[in-house]
């Protein structure tokens, strides 16, 4: 157990490096100061441009492909791959880590995102063929009301469901990393609840495609 504890503090570790705040301190901005105040890609889109934005996605989503595909399999000296630890239970527990890291980094007093770049590198490594569904449901979802936090919260609604469609040896794992992450995004995003609701939410108007005529006025 001494392993599973180890690799999920490692996850976490990794899941504290901030996109947005590093390449923010390389331009001499702190995104949360701006805009929504969120540190995430869409912030950084909105605040800072494309070739930011870029970046953020790059070391989000890079950090968790290296925290779920290669910390599980990692034989550390001293620590070695212990036998009772399930190999999938453990890259789901490092999956879990390190969106948490993501959300509160460790090095950037706890202030971080809301974890839904970091929940797709996960994915892509637990169960990549569930990328393409979910990723389609966003985009319609995005293009119908031109809210991406919506889009962001009902995609990963159907993780769960989509990891227990596919099935297979490592089904249970997947389906309860599925039900927590849904949960946990539509709890990180409970600001954007509040927004729509009250009408203030701001919305992807270049994606927006199918918005009335005079909503762009």
């Amino acid at each position: 157990m001494f392993e599973l504890a180890l690799k999920s503090l490692f996850a976490y570790l990794l899941g504290s490096l901030m996109g947005a705040l590093i390449a923010g301190r390389v331009r001499g901005v702190d995104i949360r100061r701006m805009g929504s105040g969120n540190a995430g890609g869409t912030n950084a889109l909105r605040t800072q441009g494309f070739g930011f934005a870029l970046a953020v996605v790059v070391v989000d989503v890079g950090k968790a492909l290296v925290a779920v595909g290669l910390l599980p399999g990692l034989d550390i000296p001293g620590v070695g791959l212990d036998p009772a630890v399930d190999r999938i239970w453990l890259a789901v527990a490092c999956a879990t880590a390190v969106v948490a890291g993501h959300v509160w980094p460790l090095y950037h007093d706890f202030q971080g995102g809301k974890g839904a770049a970091t929940l797709v590198g996960a994915v892509a490594v637990l169960q990549p063929l569930v990328l393409a569904p979910i990723f389609l449901l966003w985009l319609v979802v995005v293009m119908l009301t031109g809210f991406v936090g919506l889009a962001t919260m009902l995609a990963c609604a159907t993780l769960p469901v989509a990891f227990a469609a596919i099935g297979g040896p490592g089904a249970q794992p997947l389906v309860a990393f599925g039900i927590a992450m849904a949960v946990f995004i539509a709890w990180t995003h409970r600001a954007n609840i509040v927004r729509m609701r009250a009408g203030t939410e701001n919305r992807a108007r270049r994606l927006w495609l199918l918005r009335p005529r005079d909503a762009g006025r």
